[in-house]
């Protein structure tokens, strides 16, 4: 267990946890570590080297065990990088050469010529039928053979690890951190709240845990400690309930309740009739999941125990014979007269995040400017009980609230599922908006700290405020979808790796080249293999043991002004069935060769994670200067059951595009900005100042303050006030 935890620490926060033992002589084995690490773009940090230096070998040669294991897995180095065509980038034959080729070699064969003869006179051919598409012809070792050793570089990737604190203090911050988040965790960090939640039931807690979803795991933990659950909200119980079935503690998927045991049963009904006896009027929660109750007061038997008459009432309600008003039929009826102050005052009353989330649409349904004014002194006077998320949120519509609005909308659901609708708003007036702008960051102001010295990685300025992290993969650089990051390099390399779990599994590495208007210059997949921008390194079409396919470009060479990557699923496994599947790119310069895949070389390695049948990573943009930039999407579409190719989708993938590069996001320079530091200073890359401040960037530096805040992608949602 110690193990997977010190994995876990590694992973989320680039700090070993601290190695303990006697006095020894671990110099050299402290050396080779970093060497080791070196060749996979990490390195140990100057404090780091000196404490592992003073160990016995052998603790330190245990600790490189694991510490290696865990950063090559984490930049996609853990498993073998075959390629189709063994010289890739070099000798990828033309595509219709190579089918051609294919077809030769099916009719040579015996026991394949009758079947291709067949299928050539009815003047179609499936290429899956061929013997020699789509499996690998040669093994690992000879791709190795036919590639020269990779050239370091100065634009090499170089991420440094850190020394952390004991396991046990490593732990406990990070579930503190983990539990209190202030915005949604992805599903990476639902899992990690998992497995660190009951280690720390008897520890410290959050003073809030403002994310349902992590309070479900957190009470999950509890309750099979026979702790006291975190209740606020009838719904807070059937999120429990579904989390104690291994379902979604969001309720986006309906799950099968089980039986439960009787301690459990009696801890949820006596949970839900402390909710609703202190706050009956949360009893018109239940419409939203009415029939979700209804299966859950099938297995609580709540008639068993008349003692908890208030949990009874949550399942009259459900059943339809209990009556409980909701909110949001008060609030539509006063919308509906006309009221719409009066629609405003009754959420600013009682629920003020819900009118904050119906700002937009209370102030387009202002029919004079006294509405409006209206409206926003209620929304003034409810801001302090809204949480910080929401009031971001609210900032970033604001961004893209133009008089007239934008032709389209992009909207995405929290599995990263994207589709593009007409913006039939009305527009907002200026002074509206500017009101409202006012007021938004007058109260994010409030909340914010100010640092006596913030030091700032001018890189990270530009990324998007994380929101949520509920469609953000897990992985290694992976930052919130709206994120621009520049890409340096002379050669942009993409790969897939997946590992089929039971049924024969085809993924499809693309890349779709449009222009300045979003249309098709070309694309890169397997049926083109190579144009003048670049290569495809074959198609692989069944992963029993992994496959791994790639996409060479050089920048230069690339016309138009979009690159768009794409992972299609043409059979088989979905990417939340197969056993692993991720995707990523390298950065290299052209005279540094080296094999497909080299761990030093990549800038990104994201999980792919998801209910659709097409990836959407992310876009490379270049701007008016010819400089190129990555744009963080975290996309899926729906795509076909079968048979998903770039050819296809590229309509829609080019609208999905344009909507998430004009779309303007909220960045960390916002919020650097309003917290009003005493001193700000903008970091060089190399020295840092000798008494502690407050760090955001996209690494940590060597050398800070021990008493230094640090904020990185790692913990970039601290940033978001609570």
């Amino acid at each position: 267990m110690s193990e997977r935890l010190e994995a876990l620490v590694l992973r989320r926060t680039r700090r070993v946890p601290l190695p303990t033992g006697p006095d020894g002589q671990g110099a050299a084995t402290a050396r080779q570590l970093d060497a080791a690490l070196m060749s996979v773009g990490f390195k140990l940090s100057a404090e780091l080297f000196e404490h592992l230096a003073g160990l016995p070998g052998e603790t330190v040669t245990a600790t490189a065990t694991r510490t290696l294991a865990t950063v090559r897995e984490l930049v996609g180095d853990h498993v073998r990088h075959n390629a189709y065509f063994v010289d890739f980038p070099a000798n990828v034959p033309d595509t219709h050469d190579f089918w051609v080729h294919c077809i030769t070699e099916a009719l040579s064969d015996d026991a394949s010529r009758a079947r291709t003869l067949e299928q050539l006179s009815f003047g179609t051919l499936d290429l899956l039928t061929l013997p020699g598409y789509g499996r690998y012809r040669h093994g690992y070792d000879e791709l190795l053979r036919r590639h020269r050793e990779l050239i370091a570089a100065a634009t090499d990737r170089v991420t440094v690890l850190h020394l952390g604190g004991p396991l046990s203090d490593e732990v406990t911050a990070l579930y503190l951190a983990l539990a209190g988040s202030s915005t949604p965790l992805g599903p990476e960090g639902l899992g990690d709240l998992a497995v660190l939640a009951p280690l720390c039931v008897d520890g410290p807690q959050p003073e809030a845990i403002p994310v349902r979803e992590n309070r479900a795991v957190v009470n999950h933990a509890r309750l099979l400690a026979g702790a006291d659950l975190l209740l606020d909200t009838v719904t807070d119980v059937l999120r429990l309930a579904y989390v104690l079935a291994g379902g979604d503690p969001s309720l986006a998927e309906p799950v099968r309740l089980p039986s439960l045991r009787r301690p459990v049963r009696r801890a949820l009904l006596a949970g839900l009739d402390a909710v609703v006896a202190a706050a009956p009027a949360k009893l018109a929660d239940v419409h939203a999941h009415r029939e979700r109750f209804k299966r859950l007061g099938e297995r609580l038997h709540p008639h068993e125990y008349p003692r908890w008459p208030d949990a009874a009432r949550v399942f009259a309600v459900a059943r339809g014979e209990l009556g409980a008003p909701t909110l949001d039929s008060r609030f539509e009826a006063l919308l509906a007269g006309g009221d719409v102050p009066g629609a405003a005052r009754l959420l600013a009353g009682a629920a003020p995040g819900r009118l904050f989330r119906a700002l937009d649409r209370l102030l387009t349904a202002c029919t004079d400017e006294e509405q409006r004014r209206a409206v926003l002194a209620a929304a003034g006077q409810a801001a302090p009980q809204v949480s910080g998320r929401v009031l971001l949120s609210l900032r970033e519509n604001l961004l893209n609230r133009a008089h007239p609005p934008h032709h389209k909308r992009v909207f995405t659901n929290r599995l990263g599922r994207a589709w593009v609708a007409d913006d039939t708003r009305p527009g907002l007036p200026e002074a509206t908006r500017e009101l409202l702008r006012a007021l938004l960051e007058a109260e994010t102001r409030r909340r914010l700290p100010s640092p006596a010295h913030l030091l700032l990685d001018p890189a990270v300025l530009d990324v998007a405020v994380p929101l949520s992290g509920k469609a953000t993969a897990g992985g290694f650089g992976v930052l919130p979808r709206g994120s621009v990051s520049p890409v340096e390099g002379e050669l942009l390399r993409f790969f897939v790796h997946w590992h089929q779990r039971r049924t024969s599994t085809d993924f499809d590495l693309s890349a779709l080249l449009l222009d300045e208007e979003y249309r098709t210059l070309n694309w890169l997949s397997y049926t083109e293999l190579k144009s003048v921008e670049g290569e495809h390194s074959g198609d692989i079409t069944d992963a029993r043991e992994g496959a791994s396919e790639f996409i060479d470009l050089r920048l230069g060479a690339v016309r138009g002004t979009y690159i768009v990557p794409q992972v299609n699923i043409y059979d088989g496994e979905g990417f939340e069935q197969v056993k692993e599947s991720f995707f990523g790119y390298m950065l290299r310069e052209a005279e540094q060769q080296g094999l497909p895949f080299e761990a030093r070389t990549v800038r990104m390695k994201s999980e792919l994670r998801g209910p659709g049948r097409v990836a959407l990573p992310l876009v490379f943009l270049r701007d008016g200067t010819g400089t190129w930039w990555a744009k963080w999407l975290h996309l899926h579409l729906k795509g076909s059951p079968r048979a998903n190719q770039v050819e296809d989708n590229r309509i829609s993938v080019a609208t999905l595009v344009r909507g998430t590069v004009e779309r303007r996001y909220l960045t960390v320079r916002h919020l650097t900005e309003l917290m009003g530091a005493a001193t700000t200073t903008l970091w060089d890359g190399a020295t840092v100042p000798d008494g502690p401040v407050t760090f955001v960037g996209l690494e940590r530096p060597e050398g800070l303050h021990p008493d230094s805040t640090v904020v990185t992608p790692e913990n970039l949602r601290d940033l978001v006030p609570a």
